[in-house]
């Protein structure tokens, strides 16, 4: 089931509304949250078995942050053993923080019943906490602007989609890319076929996380090094995929 979250724009401070202050002086609002309780995960049999959920293992592949401006420069590695391996390793599971990414450890399973985490990935799928992928309420709306030039203002009249890519029936939905079986996720659109290789499209989103904070993300590069850079001018690269680089910054 899609639902369609409304988020109005950050409260004035009332009742309900906390501020904290730190040694400085400076106050930080806190947000209403979108959900406080887990929910049931639709078609829980049939993700395990389409995307090779795993109860026995966490992800080995790290998560590596650097400051930049406002907010951060995240290397999250993906790559679950190669490609040929993926189905046999965990997924990678993180939360966003004002530290940066932070990689939670927990298994894929376990997962489909826990809130603590944001977003996961593994080789070319990335997904959110909500709908058909988990039991949180994390949602994704794509905004045409540049990455720098979004702010808070942008996402006080945008939909948040939930994750939905399973049908009533518990038939996987696939995206545009013509492989078979690549789920049709949220954050799908991040990648498009350029030769043979995975050319990034630029493509932004304002994140909501269950907390109600907003998270503005594109990623940068699927491949490591200057593996994207060759990919998507030349169609081709031999560097590491799933090595991900995600710009992203709290709003």
């Amino acid at each position: 089931m899609l639902f369609n979250l409304l988020l109005a724009c950050l409260p004035a401070e009332t009742d309900e509304t906390k501020d904290s202050a730190d040694d400085s002086g400076s106050t930080e609002e806190l947000t209403d949250a979108v959900c406080t309780e887990a929910t049931e995960v639709p078609c829980e049999d049939e993700i395990i078995s389409d995307f090779s959920l795993h109860d026995d293992k966490t992800a080995k592949g790290d998560i590596e942050n650097t400051a930049a401006g406002s907010g951060w420069v995240s290397i999250v590695d993906a790559t679950a053993g190669g490609s040929s391996a993926a189905s046999k390793n965990a997924w990678i599971y993180a939360k966003f923080t004002e530290d940066g990414l932070e990689k939670v450890e927990i298994d894929d399973e376990t997962a489909l019943q826990d809130m603590s985490w944001h977003i996961a990935a593994r080789r070319y799928i990335i997904r959110l906490n909500s709908g058909a992928s988990g039991p949180s309420c994390v949602g994704a709306a794509k905004i045409r602007d540049e990455f720098d030039a979004v702010d808070a203002g942008d996402a006080s009249e945008l939909e948040y989609q939930l994750e939905d890519f399973y049908t009533e029936s518990c038939e996987l939905k696939e995206d545009n890319s013509g492989m078979p079986g690549s789920p049709d996720t949220q954050l799908s659109t991040f990648w498009e076929y350029v030769g043979s290789c995975v050319g990034t499209t630029g493509q932004v989103w304002v994140l909501q996380l269950d907390s109600g904070e907003l998270v503005k993300f594109t990623v940068d590069a699927y491949y490591a090094n200057d593996g994207q850079e060759e990919c998507n001018s030349s169609g081709s690269t031999s560097e590491e995929g799933a090595m991900y680089t995600w710009r992203w910054a709290l709003l």
